[in-house]
């Protein structure tokens, strides 16, 4: 089995496993790896557009906000966004700030047909530490070490 085939097998486990609708749930380091593995794969960052200006980007990734700010609206044009600027039969991988906005944007993909939706576990910040109350040491892109900028 290639690596990239050891990857989207284990996160179809974790999706078996917590019972979620979609193809499967990628630790932050998988999502890079099949990213930079599968050329046609592609990262949706559904995170606001002040979590990209204030928190941080990922190089290449489709910025498509799942709630609108200021507001925290749901993006009525999210779907569409997607639909235009991600093929359906893409592997498309989904990332929040920790999770839950991703799981629910992976949901509807899935549901809009795209068969290969992943969510991206941790999102970019990770959990709160209940140390400090912040986020950034608990797991997520940045505390992976994976590629970022402000």
């Amino acid at each position: 089995m290639t690596e990239l085939t050891e990857i989207l097998h284990d996160a179809r486990r974790r999706a078996e496993a917590f019972d979620l609708p979609y193809a499967g749930a990628l630790t932050p380091a998988e999502s890079w790896a099949v990213w930079r593995q599968a050329p046609a794969a592609k990262l949706v960052n559904v995170r606001t557009r002040a979590e990209w200006d204030w928190v941080g980007r990922i190089p290449g990734a489709i910025e498509i906000e799942w709630q609108t700010y200021p507001g925290g609206e749901p993006n009525p044009d999210f779907l569409a966004e997607l639909r235009r600027r991600v093929a359906p039969e893409s592997i498309v991988m989904f990332v929040c700030r920790s999770g839950a906005r991703s799981h629910e944007a992976a949901c509807m993909a899935l549901a809009a047909g795209y068969a290969e939706s992943y969510n991206v576990l941790e999102g970019f910040e990770g959990g709160i530490d209940p140390a400090t109350g912040r986020r950034g040491t608990l797991g997520g892109w940045r505390f992976a070490g994976l590629p970022w900028h402000s």
